[in-house]
């Protein structure tokens, strides 16, 4: 890595410990047609919502994982899978018998709360790998933001592809060089 190179990633690392994951994960979900549209790939094509938010986020600041996070993403993945995965399985299920039963409506609030932790975590984890896993720049010969994020995200189908695209019109332009 030549000096410019590693004064651009300090300074990309700055800019993302100023601007935390978790705010920016509530602010973009919040904003019309983002939830419905992460629920869609979530339910559809098995997307993590944890780490599509994380890449918005890593894009939003002009930054792309390198393939050496993979270890570490797979250690984040692990816990979504044994952790934030069974607990909204669960919160789901009781759907039903909540709307039946008061008991089974509390537990059922006590599951979500317990799904939206490990989501936090999973996002803390997440901005961990940014922070100190490899990392670089966008390039201005890199794709463009959607077609990163469909290659990534392996979607191939082009309802899946077209809801990434809406998801992505609500996405601020990428800060920084590219």
């Amino acid at each position: 890595m030549t000096d410019d190179s590693t004064e651009m990633l300090a300074t990309l690392r700055c800019r993302l410990a100023e601007s935390p994951l978790w705010p920016f994960a509530l602010a973009l979900y919040a904003r019309p047609g983002v939830e419905a549209a992460c629920l869609q790939l979530q339910d559809e094509a098995g997307v993590d919502v944890c780490e599509l938010l994380w890449r918005c986020w890593l894009l939003h600041h002009g930054a792309i994982p390198e393939p050496g996070s993979e270890t570490a993403l797979a250690k984040v993945r692990r816990w979504q899978r044994e952790v934030t995965t069974p607990l909204r399985r669960l919160r789901r299920e009781l759907k039903a018998a909540a709307a039946e039963h008061h008991g089974v409506a509390q537990l059922r609030e006590t599951l979500k709360r317990a799904e939206l932790q490990a989501e936090r975590e999973t996002l803390a984890r997440l901005q961990a790998v940014a922070m100190t896993g490899p990392l670089r720049p966008l390039a201005a010969g890199d794709p463009a933001p959607q077609e990163l994020l469909s290659n990534v995200l392996q979607l191939k189908k082009k309802a899946h592809l077209s809801t990434l695209n809406s998801l992505m019109m609500r996405l601020d332009p990428p800060l920084g060089p590219r």
